[in-house]
């Protein structure tokens, strides 16, 4: 396997092939860490802000402490992009863990935290994904209650959308959608998750046990700038009958419309004119906020 890009691991930018962490890292062992990917528009890191903080939030709840600033971490990316090579856009995924410790859950093992960055080419959503839609499969597998493991915070530890992934894969789609522990919807495996309905985009609400994506957050100001009513909703599987579009959204894959759903087509099985519209007016307004900066008129 050829890896690309370059990575950051404590200090240290490698080429992605040579990038190491100790075997006693926390993060490697018991799956402590958060995390954030982010991607660039006119090789700008989006919503950069809003993912720290976000990457921030996150560590407190595992009491996890990030001993720098937004400052000192926006300049390693932007050596480790340089160290990637040319680069049309980027992919960036952010790592904190618990760091490098004896075998135990004793927070006083771990005094300094590991941070890992790793950039990539960008790899752009497929022509086909925005023409013909893409497939998602309605797993067993249920969402985190959040009184285990809660959602909301963005962690290393990935095993329930990897089990939701897989199925979703055994089954012949690109998306795994999961309920939760009450039986509404709640997100996809790698994805927040809407419907259109009466021309408004619907999302489950926070309290369906979910990660709160920042693309679908996002949306809600694009909604605005392209006078479509976005919104959230308790939504059930039932509601998947009714739906006259779908479409799922994360940070590198922008909006992606969902066009069949266990086999059954969503509306008339094509992408539909407000996921268009959607997607439109996101692209134009994620270029049009990270253009200043570029040209060093922030």
């Amino acid at each position: 396997m050829t890896l690309h890009g370059a990575v950051y691991v404590n200090g240290r930018i490698a080429r992605a092939e040579d990038a190491t962490i100790p075997v006693y890292d926390h993060g490697l062992l018991y799956g402590e860490g958060v995390y954030e990917t982010l991607r660039t528009y006119n090789r700008v890191p989006f919503l950069y802000d809003r993912h720290v903080r976000r990457l921030r939030a996150s560590a407190g709840y595992l009491e996890l402490s990030i001993p720098f600033s937004n400052d000192d971490l926006a300049s390693w990316i932007a050596d480790t992009m340089a160290a990637a090579g040319p680069l049309q856009e980027a992919y960036i995924r952010v790592l904190l863990t618990r760091g490098v410790g004896e075998l135990t859950y004793d927070l006083q093992a771990t005094p300094v935290p590991s941070l890992i960055i790793i950039v990539k080419p960008l790899e752009e959503v497929p022509a086909r994904v925005l023409s013909d839609g893409i497939k998602v499969a309605l797993v067993p597998i249920l969402r985190n209650h959040p009184g285990s493991v809660n959602p909301v915070i963005k962690s290393n530890n990935l095993l329930n959308n990897a089990l939701a992934m897989q199925e979703a894969n055994r089954r012949g789609a690109d998306e795994g959608l999961m309920c939760n522990y009450r039986g509404e919807l709640s997100e996809c495996s790698q994805a927040n998750f809407f419907i259109v309905r009466g021309g408004a985009a619907l999302t489950p609400n926070n309290q369906a046990g979910l990660l709160e994506g920042l693309t679908r957050d996002f949306l809600f100001e694009v909604g605005d700038d392209a006078g479509v009513d976005v919104r959230y909703d308790t939504l059930f599987p039932t509601d998947l009958e009714s739906a006259d579009e779908a479409f799922i959204t994360s940070t590198t894959r922008e909006l992606s419309p969902v066009t069949q759903i266990d086999n059954r087509p969503v509306g008339n099985g094509k992408p539909g004119p407000i996921t268009r519209k959607l997607l439109d007016a996101y692209r134009q307004r994620a270029r049009a906020l990270t253009r200043p900066l570029v040209e060093g008129k922030r």
